[in-house]
């Protein structure tokens, strides 16, 4: 640990952190100079661990201009012993104001690839050595395209006749079955998606629809078609028999709109919902696992 020297860059120097080749670049992800431009990562905020001169560890907190909450880590990547990269981490916390969650982004299926397990066994093992706990993991899905089923004809959709429906049906409905952006509207707003959606998408409520069966409400789906992508935000249920054919409607719905892609984002456990998912014409693009400050660091 001598030979290494940790830091955090300072402006002019920017360029530093893209000296270390990207180790997944098979991620779509934001890229740091892009970050730089929006506000959301600042040289202050960046840690590197360089060898030889040569950095072998970088970290970005990500705090995008208004955010609500502490800052998070968004990149983390180490080409050294994870007693590294747990040193960079810890170096930074103390700098920063303490731990905050670490969002590691993986390549989809990445436990079944090992060469990607080669990759982000030594940061995920940093992660914890410093003090950092995984929580769960959430899979991001992308639909391009894929011939959707044909509607059985026992539901009905229609769109939500205003927020007091909307906020109605959601506190019905114990656990949505697809949040996404869940990570950023707490981060940024201070939202719990999942209980107050509209609280962070508050937009007009056109790309919400009811479906029914028999006239009683049995599910609800929310869609973004004007975000950073085309976004199924929330669908929640209330009949599980009705998920394929709410998870139908909502593409079609940002179809509508001009839609060419279309995102959602599931919880790793929620099995029956990722296997609809698939069956819907969706697949697996990403999974972020999630680390939280919960042990005392090594």
């Amino acid at each position: 640990m001598s030979d290494v020297v940790i830091r955090p860059l300072v402006a002019g120097e920017e360029s530093l952190f893209d000296s270390m080749p990207d180790p997944l670049p098979q991620l779509r992800q934001v890229s740091y100079a892009d970050g730089l431009a929006g506000g959301g990562y600042r040289p202050e905020h960046t840690w590197v661990a360089l060898r030889a001169g040569r950095v072998v560890g970088r970290a970005a907190w990500l705090q995008p201009p208004g955010a609500a909450t502490v800052l998070w880590l968004e990149r983390f990547d180490l080409d050294a012993e994870p007693e590294v990269g747990a040193a960079l981490l810890h170096a930074a916390h103390e700098a920063l104001g303490g731990p905050g969650p670490y969002y590691a982004a993986l390549p989809a299926h990445w436990r079944r690839r090992p060469e990607v397990l080669a990759v982000v066994e030594a940061p995920m093992s940093a992660a914890r050595l410093a003090g950092l706990v995984e929580r769960g993991e959430r899979l991001r899905f992308s639909w391009t395209g894929t011939p959707l089923p044909a509607p059985s004809g026992r539901y009905t959709f229609r769109p939500a006749v205003d927020a007091a429906e909307i906020n109605a049906l959601v506190s019905r409905i114990a656990e949505p079955d697809v949040l996404t952006g869940v990570e950023t509207a707490q981060a940024v707003g201070g939202v719990d998606l999942a209980a107050d959606p509209l609280a962070w998408f508050t937009g007009p409520v056109d790309g919400w629809r009811v479906a029914s069966d028999a006239g009683e409400a049995v599910g609800l789906v929310g869609t973004a078609g004007d975000a950073c992508y085309p976004l199924i935000v929330y669908l929640g249920l209330l009949d599980e028999a009705v998920r394929a054919e709410l998870l139908a409607e909502a593409v079609r719905v940002l179809m509508a709109g001009g839609a060419r892609e279309v995102l959602a984002d599931v919880r790793a456990h929620r099995v029956a919902v990722v296997a609809e998912l698939e069956r819907t014409g969706f697949r697996q693009v990403r999974a972020r696992v999630l680390f939280e400050p919960g042990a005392t660091p090594r």
